[in-house]
């Protein structure tokens, strides 16, 4: 019993360090959503551009670790915000439908991964960093790139409920999710508003891509299948709710560790394990249970 705690254990820490970068891009899913009310498949897909642009500076240019995703962060904020120049906002002035605009991301994401694939290849890379010892916490292993992916999760939520609460940008881009037409009347400037949100959202998923390269590898994929984990999120949190995201991607990240962890001294019981296979329908799982209960998600959907 004691064993089987542990093990459970274990994979609850594991799946903090999950949550913690579906937290980092759920945040951005959410704020775009919440301000634009644009479901963004192309999300994911700017995650793996994140890991990328990081790795191409880690390996050709020889940066540290830290550098090189500062880099991927700084370079995909500017293609999220070309992409908000030529796309959204004309689609915006002729007044898409959600629907069109969903599509489009789609679209786009196909883009982003191919254009990916074109420059880097299929292959599995991973960064040029020195391999470090875990940490033991009263026997519960974590890896030093997850403690560092957590505590960089924790510092990034704080910075930005310091900014939607306190500053004049956060209250500038609260107001546009609440009534953009009634925020304009009112002499904010929208569109400054929306181009903060497009570049906290590709600071912050770039983010979350360098450090789920940290933590398991790059692939052309990794975005792509983050992409449900981080619906999820949003939407067990709170549609437009960026804090509700946060506790969504932990609950998420927590439950799918945990429901597939399968203790080695089970013996017989272990084919009645959930394989690892069955992590995302776990979080779905969750959702649709949520849901049932609370439709409007555990959260109100508002910043």
């Amino acid at each position: 019993m004691q064993e089987i705690l542990h093990a459970l254990l274990q994979s609850g820490v594991d799946g903090i360090a999950t949550g913690s970068i579906i937290a980092l891009a759920a945040v951005g899913l959410s704020l775009t959503y919440g301000i634009l009310k644009l479901a963004n498949f192309a999300h994911g897909d700017i995650l793996t551009l994140g890991a990328y642009l990081a790795l191409l500076a880690n390996t050709i240019a020889k940066l540290n670790i830290g550098l090189s995703i500062l880099f991927g962060c700084a370079i995909a904020t500017v293609v999220v915000l070309l992409c908000e120049k030529l796309l959204w906002q004309p689609l915006r002035f002729r007044r898409a439908t959600p629907t069109t605009m969903m599509i489009v991301s789609i679209g786009l994401a196909l883009v982003i991964r191919n254009g990916i694939i074109l420059f880097a290849g299929t292959k599995p890379q991973s960064y040029s960093i020195p391999s470090f010892p875990a940490l033991n916490l009263q026997g519960l292993l974590v890896r030093t790139n997850s403690a560092i992916t957590i505590c960089i999760a924790i510092i990034v939520v704080a910075g930005l409920y310091y900014l939607l609460q306190n500053t004049k940008i956060g209250r500038a881009m609260r107001a546009v999710a609440d009534n953009p037409e009634l925020a304009k009347i009112t002499g904010i400037n929208v569109n400054a508003a929306i181009a903060w949100t497009w570049v906290i959202t590709g600071c912050l998923t770039a983010l979350g891509g360098g450090m789920y390269g940290l933590t398991t590898g790059i692939n052309p994929n990794m975005g792509w299948s983050l992409v449900l984990p981080m619906f999820t999120a949003v939407i067990l949190g709170g549609i437009g709710n960026p804090y509700g995201a946060i506790a969504g991607a932990m609950i998420v990240g927590i439950a799918q560790e945990v429901a597939t962890t399968c203790p080695a001294n089970l013996g017989e019981l272990a084919k009645y394990c959930i394989g690892t296979d069955y992590k995302l329908g776990v979080g779905l799982l969750i959702m649709v249970l949520v849901l049932l209960v609370k439709p409007q998600g555990l959260f109100k959907g508002t910043m």
